[in-house]
Formats: C-alpha cells, sequence, structure tokens
C-alpha cells in the first residue's frame, strides 16, 4: 500500500479519491486550503491545510508521501477571471517532487485539455471555448509542464462530470481516435486514480475517461 497525498483534496474528484484510496487501503494526507473542514475521519487519513501554490507548503506536504494525487478544481465564477492556478501550482509541485524523489503523479485536468482539445466537436467548440476556455488553455500549460518533467507521470481527462455513485461502467479511451466527450462521475474518476495508483501501464498514458 502507498501512501498516498491528495492535492485538492476539498474538490469533489479531491473529496472522492480521498475514500477511493482509503477503501483500496492507502494512507492518505488530504490537502487543501480547507483541510480542516473536511468532514472524512479514518485512523489513514492526515489532514493539511495549505496552499498548492506555496512552495513552502507543498514542500511540507510531501515528507513521506509515495505517490501525488494533483486534483486542482476552481470556482464557476472563477472560469471567468484569468486562470493561472493549474500551471503555477504544478511548477511548484513538480520541482519539489524531484527534492523528495517522488516520482508517481497521477494528475487530473479534463476533456479538451493538451492534445485532447483537438477532439472537440465543432457544435461545442464555441460554448467550451467561452465557458471553460481560460481554464483550459492554464491547463494545456499544466499538461506540457508534468509531460516534460521526467516523473511517472498519468494525466487524467474526465468528461461532464457529476455525482452519481460509482457502479457505472465506465471507458477508458487512450487513444486519440477513441477521444470524445461524455458524462462520467467524480467516484467513477477516483475509482481510476486510485486504480492508475499502481498499474505501471498507466504511466505516459493520457486517456479520456467518459461512461
Amino acid at each position: 500500500m502507498a501512501y498516498v497525498l491528495v492535492i485538492g483534496a476539498s474538490g469533489g474528484i479531491g473529496r472522492a479519491t480521498l475514500s477511493a484510496a482509503l477503501d483500496a487501503g492507502h494512507r492518505v494526507r488530504a490537502f487543501s486550503r480547507s483541510a480542516d473542514t473536511l468532514y472524512l475521519d479514518h485512523d489513514r487519513l492526515e489532514k493539511c491545510r495549505g496552499d498548492a501554490k506555496n512552495a513552502a507548503d507543498i514542500d511540507a506536504a510531501l515528507d513521506g508521501i509515495d505517490v501525488v494525487v494533483q486534483a486542482l478544481g476552481v470556482t464557476a465564477s472563477e472560469l471567468f477571471k484569468p486562470v493561472n492556478l493549474f500551471s503555477e501550482a504544478t511548477q511548484v509541485l513538480l520541482p519539489a517532487m524531484k527534492r523528495h524523489a517522488i516520482r508517481r503523479l497521477v494528475a487530473v485536468t479534463g476533456f479538451g485539455a493538451g492534445d485532447s482539445h483537438d477532439a472537440i466537436g465543432l457544435l461545442q467548440m464555441v460554448p467550451f471555448r467561452v465557458m471553460l476556455g481560460r481554464a483550459y488553455d492554464d491547463k494545456d500549460i499544466q499538461e506540457r509542464l508534468i509531460k516534460n518533467s521526467g516523473l511517472d507521470w498519468t494525466i487524467v481527462r474526465p468528461g461532464i462530470l457529476t455525482n452519481s455513485p460509482r457502479g457505472v461502467r465506465y471507458r477508458v479511451l487512450e487513444k486519440p481516435s477513441q477521444w470524445r466527450n461524455g458524462v462520467i462521475s467524480r467516484a467513477d474518476v477516483a475509482d481510476f486514480i486510485v486504480r492508475s495508483i499502481g498499474d505501471d501501464d498507466l504511466i505516459h498514458k493520457d486517456p479520456v475517461l467518459v461512461w
């Protein structure tokens, strides 16, 4: 079992990942600006309050960790302002992981980030750019940084997120020819994240997840 740091633990995917990782037997450190208010308690869960863009906070959070899950998010109101959370937090995280000799990183971006942008349909492109363009421009930078890091990364690109419970059979679309938008629950994304922790076949993969 691994000692897993979940960055962005107060968000929807982050919270779901905490539960899934604990259910799988891992030790977990939950990191976010409001980690101390998390409702979840467990003898293998540690809560660590901090800012993902603060190097000292991240350095402290990485102590003793085997695997990092980066599950950052922004609020709806932040989507209409310049977004730099994803790239700036990643610029802090990657060198810190190297200092701590941590190689395994599972990072959540989304369908439409990086080269999956080319799979967005023409009818979806305009609303995608209007609603999510600023965030996904920053996620593009995030993905490039991760792919050039030399770490053992997996990038997870979920489709449209729901709060449905885990249980629906989801699809892991690894080939660009398969990539498409769709719906998936945060619980199923968390299931894939936790599965990725111990699956070396998913290293340097960037699949799209949909039902």
